[in-house]
């Protein structure tokens, strides 16, 4: 079982040493990245968490608000470790994620972007209730923005 975890003095550099597979590193920003993201969107309420599994950290992601309208939730990046792809941890933490801005309810609904070409990562988001909000971000035309409502 996946359980969701702050990042903590002890854990931040385990975090940091994740990366995903060659084939995957133009879809999400590298661990430091997504760490120092956390940092510098402090002021939209933003939050790192990692995943862990039987005590070692499997994988990472980021949610911050948005600041302007729609006011949402933000999952601004979202990963799992190579060695720990394909054992079904994407989905429990996704699912971990979902949960805890549903608990938090702040919003009712939480944005994504994802590489059109990024189908697997498509397929965990639309198995977890993500639609294609039909937006097209002029910066990012080869992106899907995906919703998913936080409604129980």
């Amino acid at each position: 079982m996946i359980k969701l975890v702050h990042v903590t003095e002890d854990n931040w550099l385990d975090i940091a040493s994740l990366s995903v597979k060659e084939h995957q590193k133009g879809y999400v920003a590298p661990s430091i990245g997504i760490l120092a993201r956390g940092y510098v969107y402090r002021d939209c309420h933003a939050r790192v968490w990692a995943f862990e599994k039987d005590g070692e950290i499997v994988g990472t992601a980021l949610v911050r608000e948005f600041t302007e309208e729609p006011l949402g939730y933000d999952l601004q990046q979202f990963m799992i470790g190579a060695p720990y792809q394909g054992k079904g941890y994407g989905s429990e933490a996704l699912s971990l994620v979902l949960e805890e801005l549903r608990k938090e309810g702040r919003y009712d609904h939480v944005e994504l972007c994802v590489k059109k070409e990024d189908g697997e990562a498509i397929r965990l988001y639309e198995k977890h209730g993500f639609l294609d909000s039909g937006y097209v971000d002029p910066d990012v035309p080869d992106s899907l923005n995906m919703i998913c409502s936080l409604s129980v």
